[in-house]
């Protein structure tokens, strides 16, 4: 893998001593330098993945590499995009993965149990919803929920902001009906064909900080990319007229270094969006979003109540959407089935193979699929 997106200087593995500012200006922190000793290797982040392979960035340069036999068969954890990682001096493998400052993860969307890591140590999450057909306030929920489980701070790009007219859309109601989805997360209204709204954009991000696009596929986030850097760098693809849905044209996490100074990762887009929560903490993972439902249920008159149709029910007393309440006790099931399941799957292991980074026990995850 080559990239001329990352060009501090000439790559040179040997390197040992790293320049700092090198480092600080594509995400390295205090938080990442705390776990290194001196006999660790070169540090390095990793910048895109591809069947076992990552591009690494370091303090002079990027290169390829692989992963150890240990790292492979440890259960530790694996490399993600974003991750921070340690080198051996004088030969391209990876050893070691630092311990994450934030992890944006799902369900994998299939039958086993199993987390799958989308990006990490992320700052901002940028979720992409188009403002065609593709607009849809329950999965925004959904992916703004991801982004308080992850630690990144959510910003919501109402993109294709130039059809308002067309639809007939009153814009100024649908910012204002979003933020009510979450009062923490910004709102921002763009359009990545007009360029409107993209000069803000950079602000919500200092240099050398991360940030990361997700959404559907054919909402705009490789255009959006591409405008922001001033250069078709991601392919795009027209959506089909029936649902504004498009094609995966994306397909691999990748990360830029922005004008700016700071960092941005297009991820491909997402059919499925199945939380994930760490172990018999999934009670907090809506806490950020639903917080005005998690409020009033502490006034129920049953602890267990399911606000549903029990009496003394002060969630279905008070004026919640019933979509908007139907969506949180959907995930907060969905929560509930993934820890019974969980201690299910790890009891059946045992402790044996039950390692740290990986509930499943797998040596090593399946390479991630594009959607």
């Amino acid at each position: 893998m080559t990239s001329d997106r990352y060009t501090p200087g000439q790559t040179n593995p040997d390197a040992t001593d790293p320049a700092p500012s090198a480092l600080e200006s594509i995400g390295w922190s205090s938080f990442f330098q705390s776990q290194l000793t001196p006999a660790d290797g070169i540090p390095g982040r990793v910048a895109s993945a591809n069947h076992g392979r990552f591009l690494i960035w370091t303090a002079t340069g990027e290169l390829d590499a692989g992963v150890t036999g240990q790292l492979r068969k440890s259960g530790a954890l694996w490399p993600a995009v974003g991750d921070w990682v340690l080198l051996r001096p004088g030969d391209p493998v990876i050893h070691r993965v630092l311990a994450r400052k934030s992890k944006l993860a799902r369900k994998q969307p299939e039958r086993e149990i199993r987390e799958q890591v989308l990006a990490a140590n992320i700052d901002v999450l940028f979720i992409v919803s188009g403002l065609d057909r593709d607009y849809n306030p329950r999965r925004i929920e959904r992916y703004l929920v991801m982004a308080a489980e992850s630690g990144a701070r959510p910003v919501v790009l109402l993109n294709k902001s130039d059809l308002a007219a067309e639809l007939s859309l009153d814009l100024e109601a649908i910012v204002a009906s979003t933020q009510l989805l979450s009062p923490a997360a910004t709102i921002i209204p763009i359009s990545a064909i007009s360029d409107h709204g993209l000069d803000v954009l950079p602000a919500q991000l200092a240099p050398g900080q991360t940030a990361a696009l997700i959404g559907s596929s054919g909402v705009g986030k490789s255009t959006i990319l591409n405008r922001l850097l001033g250069d078709n760098r991601q392919a795009t693809t027209a959506v089909r007229e029936s649902d504004s849905r498009g094609r995966h044209t994306t397909t691999t996490r990748q990360l830029f270094v922005m004008p700016g100074g700071w960092l941005l990762m297009d991820l491909p887009g997402l059919r499925e969006i199945q939380l994930w929560a760490e172990a018999n903490q999934s009670s907090g993972a809506l806490k950020d979003t639903f917080d005005d439902i998690q409020q009033l249920a502490q006034n129920c008159r049953f602890r267990d109540c399911s606000h549903t149709a029990e009496p003394g029910c002060a969630v279905t007393a008070a004026s919640i959407e019933p979509a908007r309440l139907a969506n949180y006790l959907k995930m907060q099931r969905e929560l509930t089935q993934l820890d019974r399941k969980t201690d299910i799957k790890s009891a059946r292991e045992g402790p044996s193979k039950n390692k740290p980074g990986n509930k499943t026990g797998r040596p090593y995850p399946k390479q991630d699929r594009p959607e």
